[in-house]
């Protein structure tokens, strides 16, 4: 590990002399590139280093106690040290888990798709509540959200909705939201009080770049039409909303929410070269062995993750056994606890994958 460690010191020094080539400078491109993996190591760099500090620390502390006669001070280097080994442990951890494998996704913004699964209009009323959660989620984190597509069962519900989220770090935390959420609940339209039982499926796709995907343009058709639902001056009078269908997988993907037709277009091939590249992903996944998976699971969205439990105001996590009895602070967006959990959980699979290993 720490052959490793200070090979990543010296790249992190390296990266940090090319930063102020002259040459590197005009081509902001690749100046761009050498600052992200700057900044990456840069938290990795800085453990370290106090990791150093510490344990010169500790055998100032261990040879003080060896040669001090004077109980005092003595009694002083014991302090130190057991102070020193405690944090010593707690930095070893924190440098193997900087040391874990980097998701190459991590940092991408995402598409996040919502659809209402078992329960009618109950199912697509919590889709419009998962929209709002996640909505409120990235508000709390800085990131944007844009709409991308839209469709409405007429009573205030959602039977499927895709929207972008672009932040640092979007994918990171909301692919462990990947999956069948279910929700119990007594709904507005049952007159007898009974508790009905409803889900809704999720699924976060990372952004695909052009450079991630390649589309061959024969593979697909594209078609305009003239926009539906809810919406304003010209939305729903000219053929603005385009359905681009891949031919290859037979993905179909419709984006109606902007006026224009080229903006619809755009974000529609966003969509779809994600969907795309999760696809690819997906077929890579499979030919992983069972045993390397991430025991958390982020990606499987026929795989039941959460339960949203009102009358109980419960939400339990049964990846990892998490419940809280927060409903209201999660469903506005309050999701820190959960996707803490997630990330702690797939972490400690990962470390200790990693020591079977060494």
């Amino acid at each position: 590990m720490f052959d490793k460690l200070e090979e990543l010191v010296n790249r992190y020094e390296e990266l940090g002399v090319r930063l102020n080539d002259p040459s590197i400078i005009g081509d902001q491109g690749l100046w761009q590139k050498i600052m992200k993996e700057h900044a990456g190591l840069m938290p990795l760099v800085e453990t370290y280093q106090r990791y150093r500090v510490v344990r010169q620390n500790e055998e100032e502390a261990k040879i003080l106690l060896e040669e001090e006669k004077e109980e005092e001070l003595r009694q002083l280097a014991k302090e130190e040290l057991a102070q020193a080994r405690e944090e010593l442990a707690e930095l070893e951890t924190k440098l193997k888990v900087l040391l874990l494998p980097k998701d190459p996704n991590d940092e991408k913004n995402v598409f996040v798709e919502i659809r209402s699964g078992a329960g009618g209009d109950e199912a697509a009323l919590f889709a419009s509540e998962l929209y709002r959660m996640y909505g409120r989620y990235a508000e709390r984190r800085g990131w944007k959200t844009e709409l991308a597509s839209l469709n409405e069962n007429g009573l205030g519900g959602f039977k499927e909705v895709v929207f972008m989220v672009q932040g640092a770090g979007a994918f990171s935390r909301l692919k462990y939201e990947s999956g069948v959420h279910r929700v119990q609940r007594v709904p507005a339209t049952e007159s007898g009080g009974r508790i009905h039982t409803s889900t809704v499926t999720v699924a976060v796709l990372p952004e695909a770049e052009e450079v991630d995907v390649e589309i061959n343009p024969n593979d697909i058709r594209i078609d305009v039409f003239r926009s539906s639902g809810n919406g304003g001056q010209c939305v729903n009078t000219t053929d603005s909303a385009v359905r681009i269908t891949h031919y290859p997988t037979g993905i179909v993907v419709s984006c109606q929410d902007e006026k224009s037709q080229l903006k619809n277009k755009d974000k529609a091939m966003k969509v779809l070269r994600a969907r795309l590249y999760e696809k690819e992903l997906a077929k890579q996944q499979a030919e992983i062995s069972a045993d390397r998976r991430s025991q958390v699971g982020t990606g499987d969205r026929s795989e039941k993750i959460r339960t949203y439990n009102f009358p109980q105001t419960r939400v339990t996590d049964h990846r990892i056994k998490l419940t809280t009895h927060r409903i209201g602070e999660i469903m506005d967006g309050d999701l820190d606890e959960l996707i803490d959990g997630l990330i702690t959980a797939d972490q400690t699979a990962k470390l200790a994958k990693m020591n079977e290993e060494s």
